[in-house]
């Protein structure tokens, strides 16, 4: 199997057969249904409401382990080992790297992106990875009528900053995966990110406008993107902690917590006159 320098695999070169535990989703709001009722903003970061931080378990039968584990590595940094694990932290941090040195990224403003978590419902390795959940319509629009009625968005706050996009991972299963496919999921995520900023998706031409044509060529596109970060001087303690299985961190850290929010719902709205 072909790999870089850094060991990144490359699309290319998996073995016949082979099934991606990569299968991230990104979700387009106008496919949800409108559900009803719900506040048109939320907001949290503030005493009275604050972001929920939440423990995230291993799913009832997967024995809290997984298949390949072995003692942590004592070198790869995962913060204070007296602390739970706070993945929603790390991953942002790591993602604001690597907007800042990814050329085809830089568009992408992470104080606006709220990072979060969900539980898994079971211990198999594929499905859900992660998602971005976009926060407005095509080109922005904060309202879309669909049917002849109108719906928005629900707005989310965090302090005095609307978010654009809420990113999810689900968890254990996203760190279960090896260190290349966990690099490639969040790159796959961020590119689906419209190059406006604007809370919509980037929209390719053609039938398949969210993965492009080809989903094969979309991911083989993303390793590229992370084999060059990877070459380009990304900082390894930066990264180090998905080099770490979920079972990994709770031997080490007793527990992982994450934001847990609810995912945005559209909202019937009156129709301006």
């Amino acid at each position: 199997m072909e790999r870089s320098p850094r060991g990144l695999k490359v699309g290319k070169s998996r073995r016949p057969g082979y099934r991606r535990r990569n299968v991230s989703t990104a979700i387009c709001l106008h496919d949800e249904e409108a559900l009803s009722p719900f506040p048109l903003a939320r907001s949290w970061d503030h005493p009275a409401q604050p972001l929920p931080v939440r423990a995230i378990w291993a799913p009832r039968g997967s024995g809290g382990r997984h298949p390949l584990q072995a003692a942590a590595q004592p070198w790869l940094a995962s913060g204070p080992t007296e602390r739970p694990f706070d993945f929603c932290k790390f991953i942002r941090r790591l993602t604001a790297d690597v907007v800042a040195r990814s050329e085809h990224l830089h568009h992408v403003d992470v104080d606006r992106v709220l990072f979060a978590a969900t539980q898994a419902r079971s211990s198999r390795p594929f499905g859900l990875q992660a998602r971005v959940t976009p926060l407005r319509f095509r080109d922005g629009m904060l309202v879309r009528k669909r049917r002849g009625k109108s719906y928005q968005v629900q707005r989310y706050f965090v302090g005095d900053r609307e978010m654009l996009y809420v990113m999810t991972f689900c968890l254990p299963r996203f760190l279960d995966q090896d260190f290349d496919d966990k690099l490639i999921t969040l790159f796959h995520e961020l590119y689906h990110i419209s190059p406006a900023f604007d809370g919509d998706l980037r929209r390719h031409g053609g039938r398949y406008a969210i993965h492009s044509h080809s989903k094969r060529g979309y991911d083989e596109h993303m390793a590229h993107l992370a084999r060059a970060y990877l070459a380009d001087g990304a900082v390894p303690a930066l990264h180090a902690f998905l080099r770490l299985s979920f079972s990994q961190l709770m031997q080490r850290h007793g527990q992982v917590v994450g934001i847990v929010v609810p995912r945005p719902k559209l909202i019937p709205v009156p129709a301006r006159k």
